[in-house]
Order: structure tokens, then C-alpha cells, then sequence
């Protein structure tokens, strides 16, 4: 077993290609995947999260759901996908596996008939479950309609399907990473060798290229997708329970923050699904863990979700300053720029003298020939156009992998997020 690299031929290639030819992710061994089965699956997944699950039904199977867990202060545990295969089989996959772990806890301690039957931990030494593909970019369809059995599926936006190659049969999922349009594939892993080869056989026509983790890590910093910065776990007195659960060495107990924003206030650090834009499929029909302190920040907003795109000539002075006498910023590493610097990364955004927001995902992004991060700010300087300042580096820090540095100040202007926005199936 072995997880990608970090470029299978030229990070930019690879970026350019999501837009001009089509890309491989092979999402296989970094996503948790949960595999839950029994007549309540369901019924654990709806109690702990904010979407509505009263449409699943099993003639509908296969289903896929976007998936936001939350504490009961209403903050983003995890936002993970549900995978609905039947009526008592469900997957809930997703990076790190915070919501994953809740879900678990939760079933370990409350009613349900249902039970955990298998669990692929990209911190650990099995191989995955299932193969998992992204397959992007505008001659994704032609590439899989070559190695699919039989019709290709018609579908939308995070629609889901069957399918089969060389007669062993898979899911198919309508997904769009990195601003384009495309599929998401999965299935038993023992394929995973034998599939991958021929997808990318067949694409190679098409000028198909496989991605490298780092193109990877900046592959939604235009779709407005924000993963959330800290599992909201670390306050909660109703969830002490939860943190005496989980192990010592989970990640959740390991966690690092960088960036220049600093509170003593954990909470400053959680995002909220209001903020986030979920608030469009928040159900509010059902009960769920943290469901009246979401009620009060539907109400009342104070952040929402921006792109920020950030000034190119701050961005050459800081690398200019490597040329000159005197103190240096902080290198800017491209084009993941935060790569083995943190778990969780966030900058101050302020606008005259004060903190309004945190930059929280950034990276470049070639075919936009923009550095751009995702983040939030108060509301009244959410507008697009709204100009900002983004205050760069971590002054002081202990961190062995983060050199001496001055902070640096660079200009931003706020932007949508999405900031893509001609994608057709969106």
C-alpha cells in the first residue's frame, strides 16, 4: 500500500489539467471510511447531523449526502459525505475522520441496532476497503465512457448510480472537484491496481494525468469547499465523555495551529455551518446535536464564507526579502503554501487595525495565476471588491519547521465562494 506522490509529472501540469484535459485523484488511502449497517444506521446519522435524512429511502438507494456533524454549541465537528447503499447500509467517508469518530462514539453509547462492521484509518497500517477515484476535467466522460460496461449513467450534481467495469460492479457518483465537472468512482479495492490503469489508458488520448498531492491539497480552493479548521471538540463539557473515548495518540490530541491569528478563546478557532453556507440544507424538522444552537446562529450571523485573493506584488516583496539585508518573511511554499507547517492554519484578516476575519485554506491556484485562500469574515465586509489585510507569517514560533521570519502584511480583496462560478451542475 502506498499513498500518493507529491507530483506524478509537474504540479502546474497537473493543475492545468483539470481545466483543460481531465485528472486522476486517487482518493484510496487518505479518507476515513466508515461502514455502519443495521435497521438504525440511518436513524445515528440523522440524530448527529444537520442534513435531512427523512428522503432516504431504500428503492432510492444508492444516495450520497453532504454530511456536517456538529457539538452541541453548534460548531463543525466534521463534514464528512454519507454514502446511503441500502436501508441498513450506510458509508460515511472523509478527510481525517473527526465526524467518523463522533458517529462511532455515539453508536458505542446510544440505542442503536446497528454496528460498525468495518473501518479503513489512513493513520494505520491495513489497506483500504475500497479504491476510491476522482476522475475531473472536460473529457471525463469520454475517458469513462470507454471503460464503463453498458450506458453511462445521466448524473447530476452529487447524484449517485451503479456501474460496472469489466463486470464487478461499483458506485458512481456525480462530483466536480477543482471547479470542473466530473465523477467520483469506488469499489473493492483489490481493483484498484487494475482499474486505475486502464482509466488512465484510456485517457491517455485525452492527455489524462494523474495528481499529485500537491496540486491535490489546492484542488478546492476555488470551489468554495472550506475544510474546517479544528474539530470543535475541545470545550464542551457534554462532550468529556468523547475526549476521555478517544485514544492519545488520535490526531484530535495532537493537533497543531499556526498562522497569525491567536486567541486564548478555543471557540474563536471552530467554524459554524451558518457561516460555512450549509444553512441552505440545514433541516430543521429534526432533532440533531446542536440543532437550537444552530437555530440562534441562523438568526443571527456574524461571519460568512469569502474567497480572498491575495495582492501579487505583497506576494513578491516577501519573496523579494529573501534578496535583501535584514529580517525575512516567511517563506511561501507553493502551491500548498502552509505544507508541514500545521493542522490547522489561520491568518488574521483586518481592515483598519482590526481583526475582522481568519484566513483559514490557502494555496495557488495556476490556472487563475492567483494565490487565493478561503476564510471568514464579519459580515458587513463580506461585499466582493472589499479590500483587506492579511497579516502573514507566525512571529516567534517554536515550530522547528517554520524558520525566523517578520510577519508580513499583504493586501487582499475579498471575493464569492465560490469563486469559480460556471460550473453547470452547481
Amino acid at each position: 500500500m502506498s499513498a500518493y506522490q507529491e507530483e506524478y509529472t509537474n504540479w502546474i501540469e497537473e493543475q492545468r489539467a483539470w481545466r483543460e484535459s481531465c485528472i486522476l485523484m486517487d482518493q484510496s488511502y487518505h479518507l476515513a471510511n466508515y461502514y455502519i449497517e443495521g435497521p438504525d444506521a440511518v436513524e445515528l446519522n440523522a440524530d448527529l447531523g444537520i442534513n435531512r435524512f427523512d428522503d432516504l429511502e431504500p428503492d432510492d438507494a444508492p444516495r450520497a449526502k453532504q454530511h456536517p456533524v456538529c457539538s452541541p454549541e453548534g460548531y463543525i465537528i466534521g463534514d464528512p459525505i454519507l454514502f446511503y447503499l441500502g436501508e441498513e447500509e450506510v458509508v460515511v467517508t472523509g478527510n481525517r475522520g473527526h465526524a467518523q469518530k463522533w458517529i462511532h462514539y455515539n453508536l458505542e453509547n446510544g440505542d442503536y441496532d446497528a454496528s460498525l462492521t468495518d473501518v479503513y484509518d489512513p493513520y494505520g497500517d491495513t489497506p483500504p476497503i475500497d479504491f476510491r477515484f476522482e476522475i475531473q476535467g472536460p473529457h471525463a466522460r469520454s475517458i469513462l465512457e470507454e471503460v464503463i460496461d453498458g450506458p453511462f449513467p445521466e448524473l447530476s450534481f452529487f447524484g449517485m448510480d451503479e456501474i460496472s467495469i469489466e463486470g464487478v460492479d461499483l458506485y458512481m457518483l456525480g462530483h466536480g472537484m477543482a471547479s470542473v465537472p466530473g465523477y467520483e468512482i469506488f469499489g473493492p479495492y483489490e481493483h484498484h491496481e487494475e482499474f486505475k490503469n486502464l482509466i488512465l489508458g484510456a485517457g491517455e488520448e485525452y492527455g489524462i494525468r494523474e495528481l499529485g498531492s500537491k496540486a491535490y491539497k489546492t484542488a478546492t480552493l476555488t470551489t468554495g469547499w472550506l475544510p474546517p479548521g479544528l474539530p470543535a471538540i475541545y470545550d464542551s463539557e457534554e462532550m468529556q465523555g468523547y475526549r476521555e473515548w478517544l485514544d492519545a495518540d488520535c490526531i484530535e490530541a495532537n493537533w497543531s495551529l499556526g498562522g497569525s491569528f491567536t486567541s486564548e478563546d478555543i471557540t474563536d478557532f471552530y467554524l459554524d455551518p451558518v457561516e460555512l453556507g450549509y444553512d441552505r440544507f440545514i433541516d430543521m424538522e429534526h432533532d440533531f446535536v446542536g440543532k437550537d444552537a444552530i437555530a440562534a446562529k441562523m438568526d443571527d450571523p456574524e461571519r460568512t464564507k469569502v474567497t480572498f485573493v491575495w495582492n501579487p506584488d505583497d506576494i513578491a516583496d516577501v519573496y523579494a526579502s529573501l534578496f535583501r539585508e535584514g529580517a525575512s518573511h516567511k517563506f511561501i511554499k507553493m502551491p500548498d503554501i502552509y505544507q508541514q507547517w500545521d493542522l490547522g492554519h489561520f491568518d488574521e484578516i483586518r481592515r483598519d487595525g482590526s481583526v475582522v476575519g481568519v484566513s483559514i485554506f490557502s494555496g495557488y491556484d495556476y490556472n487563475q495565476r492567483e494565490m487565493l485562500s478561503l476564510g471568514v469574515v464579519d459580515r458587513e465586509y463580506g461585499e466582493p471588491g472589499t479590500e483587506v489585510t492579511l497579516v502573514w507569517g507566525e512571529e516567534g514560533s517554536e515550530k522547528p519547521s517554520v524558520e525566523r521570519h517578520e510577519a508580513a502584511e499583504i493586501r487582499a480583496t475579498v471575493a464569492p465562494a465560490p469563486y469559480v462560478t460556471d460550473r453547470e451542475d452547481l
